[in-house]
């Protein structure tokens, strides 16, 4: 045993013996309702301190704090490690946060400690980054910034949130728009996809399924038999396939968020297609999880390899590429004349501000049928004098009411 190195709340040292750095804590044992002390092995000695610093900071143990401090990245990782071991976000959630975080590590004040970490500094690093990352990557970058400082002021351990001080910025980049296809591009894409079979077009039913339905691609993908209920005509969506940072394909126990854990009506028109697939699924080799789309060799589906499927149908189509996210964006284009709340519901968007956001011309084009609607029946019904039904036209309204919108915007901003 040498090297001894004491860490505040724990040890770490290393075992000649067995060539692994070991990290020394204590651990209360709910059996024996008292502290036992408990040793885990380590590659490297900067895996045990780091074991052991995250350890200490989720314990909160003011000791171990006030003599080492907090380093920013040190308390970030805690806190998605916490939101995590308390079920809080999924696995995909986490491993998005990761990815950010894997930015964020970039920044020069990083591994300071948060007390030295002044709000001049996180605003020029965000607006370093604002020259090179999308709007919605900027939004997450902010939000764990946030999130930490926050967590640190409510715990004492900063007396001033730098973060209040700190504005967003916008980023250079133009924000990615997803393009919906046109009535007639989705009429010859429909079929295009009919007049081919499964053999032809292997994930065409997925295609199918995204257009007529609205789902995310990873959410189709992550569907099994068991998902499906063709008694009562409904699929159960509660997982979705995911990247994590290395390239790797898993199945999260959840779908992208929260609301995306729904149950969908099966349209009539779609039912053949599913039994069809569900078909082809019992009789897929190595398909323990029974899952509806299943790659003949590897054990799950890329979204690359379903991007390139559908880019070769659009180029014989002559029709502009697109990712499979346009076809859940059309699906929700052609749906948009519904409430905006019943819409969200289907498409598993968290929060209905969501739906309205990402379909707002949509909307607007629907509210002005319906404002149509209402003037003609009042011109039916003769409860307008048609010598005054031009005094104010049907865009007025219209115009009013999204000024005032802007306005009231503009004076939260």
């Amino acid at each position: 045993m040498a090297n001894n190195i004491n860490s505040g709340s724990g040890s770490i040292y290393f075992r000649n013996d067995r060539k692994k750095w070991m990290a020394r804590y204590w651990e209360y044992d709910v059996m024996k309702d008292r502290n036992v002390k408990k040793t885990k092995t380590f590659e490297s000695k900067e895996d045990a301190e780091e074991f052991l610093k995250q350890l200490n900071y989720r314990r909160e143990n003011p000791i171990y704090i006030k003599n080492n401090g907090i380093p920013l990245f040190d308390l970030m990782l805690t806190n998605l490690d916490n939101k995590k071991n308390a079920n809080l976000i999924s696995q995909a959630q986490y491993d998005r946060v990761k990815r950010s975080l894997n930015v964020i590590k970039k920044a020069p004040f990083c591994f300071r400690n948060i007390e030295d970490i002044k709000s001049e500094e996180i605003q020029a690093f965000l607006n370093e980054m604002s020259k090179t990352y999308s709007n919605s990557s900027i939004k997450k970058f902010s939000e764990q910034f946030g999130q930490a400082f926050k967590y640190a002021f409510n715990k004492g351990y900063i007396s001033k949130n730098p973060m209040i001080e700190v504005i967003r910025p916008k980023s250079v980049k133009k924000d990615k728009d997803v393009r919906a296809m046109t009535v007639d591009e989705e009429s010859k894409f429909i079929n295009y996809l009919l007049e081919h079979s499964v053999k032809d077009i292997p994930y065409r039913n997925a295609f199918l399924m995204q257009l007529l339905m609205g789902f995310r691609i990873g959410e189709v993908l992550a569907l099994n038999s068991g998902d499906i209920d063709l008694a009562h005509h409904l699929i159960n969506v509660n997982k979705t396939l995911t990247k994590l940072a290395d390239g790797t394909i898993v199945m999260s126990d959840s779908p992208k968020t929260k609301a995306g854990n729904r149950i969908l009506p099966i349209p009539k028109i779609l039912e053949p297609f599913i039994i069809e697939q569900l078909k082809i699924s019992k009789d897929m080799p190595n398909n323990d999880e029974h899952l509806l789309f299943k790659p003949p060799i590897v054990h799950y589906a890329r979204i690359s390899t379903l991007n390139w499927s559908l880019n070769k149908i659009l180029n014989e189509l002559y029709i502009p590429h697109f990712s499979t996210h346009s076809l859940r964006h059309t699906y929700a284009t052609r749906e948009a004349g519904m409430s905006p709340v019943v819409l969200q519901k289907l498409m598993g968007h968290t929060d209905v501000s969501v739906t309205l956001n990402a379909y707002t011309s949509v909307f607007d084009k629907y509210k002005r049928n319906e404002l149509e609607k209402v003037n003609e029946y009042y011109m039916e019904q003769n409860l307008i004098d048609n010598s005054n039904a031009n005094i104010l036209s049907l865009d007025e309204p219209l115009n009013l009411i999204e000024n005032m919108n802007k306005e009231d915007k503009d004076s939260y901003e």
